[in-house]
Formats: structure tokens, C-alpha cells, sequence
């Protein structure tokens, strides 16, 4: 599948990485959600919402679960690979 996206929306995403690229113990801000309806609301029941404030905690070795803490809502939770893929960040300075 090829998403094609406007010149304007392309730009803005020059910066946002996935969740599984990002580094460890730092600030990172929910840009936007991949996928569909059913991973966007087990993640909205989880507590991960579009602008909150998360940091990766761990990763698993071997392609694990990887931890993600909410600072917004101070909870954590183990996310699987395939989820965390689908979480668009952007680092905060």
C-alpha cells in the first residue's frame, strides 16, 4: 500500500518517526495514529491519545514488547512491535 500525501502534509512529517525508531528516555509527542479503527481505539482505552507526551522506556531483546510510559497520564504500558510501529512521534527538545 502507497499513501500519497500533499507536499504540505509531506513537510510536515519530515520530522516524525515511528515509535519503534525512536530513542530511549526521551520526550516524545503523539503526532498521529496509523491504522485502523480497531488499533486506534484499543490504544485510546489504553490511554495513548493524539498530542500526548510518552517516553520508550525499554525494548525487549529479540523483537519483544517494548515499554512505553505516558507522561501525560503516568501509566505505562508494553506495547507489541506491530502496535508501536503504528504510533507516529516526533521528539521533543
Amino acid at each position: 500500500m502507497i499513501l500519497k500525501l500533499s507536499p504540505e502534509k509531506e513537510k510536515d512529517m519530515s520530522e516524525v518517526i515511528s515509535l519503534i525508531q525512536a530513542p530511549a528516555d526521551t520526550p516524545l509527542k503523539i503526532v498521529d495514529i496509523l491504522g485502523g479503527h480497531g488499533v486506534r481505539r484499543r490504544l485510546i482505552v489504553m490511554g495513548f491519545h493524539k498530542n500526548d507526551t510518552i517516553e520508550l522506556d525499554s525494548r525487549a531483546i529479540l523483537r519483544g514488547p517494548i515499554l512505553v510510559k505516558n507522561l501525560t497520564s503516568d501509566t505505562s504500558v508494553a506495547l507489541g512491535r506491530g502496535v508501536a510501529q503504528k504510533i507516529m512521534v516526533e521528539i521533543i527538545e
